[in-house]
């Protein structure tokens, strides 16, 4: 539209200065007389051309109305869209943190109930290297905490602290290579050892005689004699058997009660600690090895 203006803007200007003043003398007489042949025959000519300004500009206006609401829109959809983006964070935000006082409830409602005293800690980092499955907590001497303590969760046995500076401690996970701990089945009571096979989702259940009662999805639970770990802490439950017809012992996998991979905080059982023996081969190995 505005391209067709500026195209005949000489025929609108001449146009226009013509049309004008006899419209207006047309419009002064009618107003003492009635219009003859010669005034209506005027009217008739000049009145498409009327007509025609009259729609140009409307549409002019129109269009520039349309183009400002148009941009008023735009603004608005961009600020609507700043205002959701915000709402999304904070609703993301409150998430976390209704899933982090879970977590801390279920710590908390754990810890109480349990007869030996236990210190929340968080994960500060997990070791990245293959040989030693061990991950750091925010808790060290400063807090009570001595090597050799048995580290848990409400959903099961977690690891034992290696070593421990003034503010952190190193954990080794149950599931590393060297982690060997005392069990039993808790339905059959059979006793046998628990040994990680340096997989965050793996053990193997060791020692126990071919003749014992083991089953497919059996709970595996600490027997309490390696004078570590309290008795009755929930390590996993039985997947596989594998039962030989030769030999005096059998094995079995274990899938450990706690995912390692998402840890996020833990409890220190603070006992006495337990020192370096043939049973607890994680604190054995020293803080060089450490993440």
């Amino acid at each position: 539209m505005l391209r067709l203006l500026k195209r005949n803007r000489d025929l609108i200007v001449v146009s226009v200065l013509l049309v004008y003043p006899l419209t207006t003398f047309l419009a002064r007489r009618s107003a003492a007389r009635e219009p003859n042949i010669l005034d209506r025959a005027v009217l008739a000519l000049t009145a498409p051309v009327q007509r025609v300004f009259i729609w140009a500009f409307d549409g002019a206006g129109s269009l520039w109305k349309g183009y400002a609401d148009l941009r008023g829109v735009r603004g608005e959809n961009l600020e609507l869209r700043a205002q959701n983006r915000q709402l999304r964070s904070e609703t993301n935000e409150l998430a976390e943190v209704r899933a982090e006082n879970e977590r801390l409830r279920r710590l908390l409602d754990y810890a109480k109930a349990s007869p030996d005293p236990q210190l929340p800690a968080r994960i500060l980092g997990v070791n990245p290297a293959a040989t030693l499955l061990s991950l750091r907590i925010d808790r060290g001497e400063s807090d009570g905490i001595r090597r050799g303590m048995p580290v848990v969760t409400p959903d099961g046995v977690v690891g034992i602290v290696q070593r421990v500076t003034g503010s952190f401690a190193d954990v080794v996970l149950i599931t590393d290579a060297n982690s060997k701990i005392a069990v039993k089945v808790q339905r059959s009571r059979v006793r046998a050892t628990a040994t990680g096979k340096g997989e965050s989702r793996a053990l193997q259940l060791e020692n126990a005689l071919r003749t014992e009662d083991l089953q497919e999805g059996d709970q595996v639970v600490t027997s309490g004699t390696d004078g570590v770990f309290p008795p009755g802490l929930l390590v996993g439950r039985i997947t596989s058997l594998q039962r030989r017809n030769y030999g005096m012992v059998q094995s079995a996998d274990i899938l450990p009660a706690v995912d390692m991979t998402k840890l996020e905080e833990v409890l220190v059982i603070q006992t006495r600690g337990a020192p370096p023996s043939a049973n607890n081969p994680q604190a054995r190995r020293g803080a060089d090895t450490a993440p």
